[in-house]
């Protein structure tokens, strides 16, 4: 069944518009927790008495498990519905949360932050909504959707990052994570409205496609091996900053506050760079977008390390990534749309967002090792330049059309 007739079966009150905001409320519920963990950083490892390498490696096996966990979680959806993974996903997640406030070993804390929150994440991140989106909506839709599921989570990040803040100084940072994780059950009754029936094309070219021929066509693909490798990237970015950034600034000389207050205004730039990014799917090259994007991370990334240090020039980068933050996310996803077609989305999206949160890892991971060596960040921040500066060019010689098999299908 094709995207465009699954979405003319739907009941009348499930129109796309509501099918795009209930995403959006799950995208801006399942990454909101996830990118204020930083604001837990300081305290948790003080009342424990860790270095920040223990909170590091926890979050570093998260997000390497989120990618783990994406393309079987995708997988499932695509075959039998999304609904099940959202929910499965949420309560791993808010076991994660609830649990991760009582952790008092780092085994325990790698568990309930790095492996309940990593399963979980993904379980009922934006990924998967971004997968129902692509069978649930027109394609006329498709490029802006992607873009707002993209931009939900992103507000996400505004809000929860000085909530956390705030919770965190009003309540404690237990109650905190308990709260959140409360709300992560939000996402059980929104995923309702994500309900899909298993997704084939109307023609017998992709009747007859089964995973493991979707996985062989996909990684003998020139163009997707360079969009997953380049997606690395983004990965190793996103996941630095949101778990180090607070720390790094305290470093320099800012309060704890303009490390919230950054990650909430990136969140918050975000949304305008996702929107932008669907917006400009439909008009301008996906590749020539993901390049732009990279390097001007990169030259945002420069000027942070190179320029005096002030609570102005945190908010000027946090204005300038978070415009680039997950802005890669509608064209990477779009392109694997283009590609290889609806399908199998959620599957093959979930691969390169594998290849998102190895970068995640080693970011996380890297930045606390290597803070704790050397007492610096520096290194880190170089590297997340040089990776910029690759994957820039990475993304240029992407041939941005469908698969032979793809293309004869809708001929």
């Amino acid at each position: 069944m094709s995207s465009i007739a699954q979405a003319a079966e739907l009941p009348r009150w499930r129109t796309p518009l509501v099918v795009v905001l209930a995403g959006c409320l799950i995208g801006l519920i399942a990454f909101g927790p996830r990118s204020a963990l930083g604001q837990f950083l300081t305290p948790l490892s003080f009342a424990n008495g860790w270095g920040r390498d223990v909170f590091s490696l926890a979050v570093a096996i998260q997000n390497l498990l989120w990618g783990v966990g994406q393309p079987l979680a995708g997988g499932i959806a695509d075959r039998y519905g999304v609904v099940r993974v959202l929910s499965v996903g949420a309560i791993l997640y808010a076991l994660g949360l609830a649990l991760m406030a009582y952790a008092t070993t780092p085994a325990m804390l790698h568990l309930t932050a790095g492996v309940l929150i990593g399963f979980g994440l993904s379980g009922c991140s934006f990924t998967l909504v971004i997968g129902a989106f692509g069978k649930l909506v027109p394609e006329a839709w498709r490029s802006l959707a992607f873009g707002a599921g993209t931009a939900a989570g992103s507000l996400g990040q505004f809000l929860f990052s000085p909530l956390a803040r705030g919770l965190i100084d009003a309540f404690g940072w237990q109650s905190a994570l308990v709260a959140f994780a409360a709300v992560m059950l939000l996402v059980l009754p929104l995923s309702l409205v994500l309900a899909t029936r298993e997704d084939r094309s109307a023609t017998p070219e992709s009747q007859r496609q089964s995973l493991a021929q979707a996985l062989t066509e996909a990684f003998a693909h020139r163009s997707y091996l360079l969009l997953v490798l380049g997606f690395f990237t983004c990965g190793f970015q996103l996941a630095f900053v949101t778990v180090h950034l607070p720390a790094y600034l305290v470093d320099r000389g800012l309060s704890a506050d303009a490390g919230a207050w950054t990650i909430g205004l990136i969140g918050l730039c975000n949304i305008f760079g996702s929107f932008t990014s669907g917006w400009l799917g439909s008009r301008v090259p996906k590749r020539f977008i993901l390049s732009v994007i990279y390097a001007l991370r990169t030259l945002a990334v420069v000027a942070l390390i190179s320029l005096p240090m002030t609570f102005a020039s945190a908010l000027a980068f946090g204005a300038a990534m978070g415009f680039l933050w997950l802005s890669t996310v509608p064209p990477t996803s779009g392109l694997v749309a283009v590609m290889f077609g609806t399908r199998w989305l959620a599957m093959l999206f979930g691969f390169a967002f594998f290849s998102h949160q190895v970068g995640g890892f080693l970011g996380v991971w890297l930045g606390g090792v290597l803070y704790e060596r050397t007492g610096s960040y520096e290194v880190v921040w170089w590297l997340s330049v040089f990776f910029g500066v690759a994957s820039a060019l990475i993304n240029l010689p992407i041939v941005e059309k469908p698969v032979p098999r793809a293309a004869l299908a809708r001929a």
